[in-house]
């Protein structure tokens, strides 16, 4: 785990859509790539967050789910 300084994910897209990330200490910290500021700090729950990431729970602000037919 890097320490301190930002990186980005070896899955960033080449038109630069990514998010970089920081650890520091306790604090993660999580940027958008082109709008640098501002920043979320994630004192704990690092691991749910990307749980949540993996498993979809942000995509509906940006992306509509279909709606489910019986």
């Amino acid at each position: 785990m890097r320490t301190g300084t930002w990186f980005r994910s070896s899955h960033s897209t080449a038109s630069g859509e990514c998010v970089e990330v920081r650890f520091d200490g306790r604090t993660t910290r999580v940027r958008d790539s082109k709008n640098r500021r501002p920043t979320i700090s994630l004192a704990s729950g690092w691991r749910a967050f990307l749980s949540g990431v993996r498993g979809g729970a942000f995509e509906t602000w940006r992306t509509p789910r279909p709606p489910v037919t019986p």
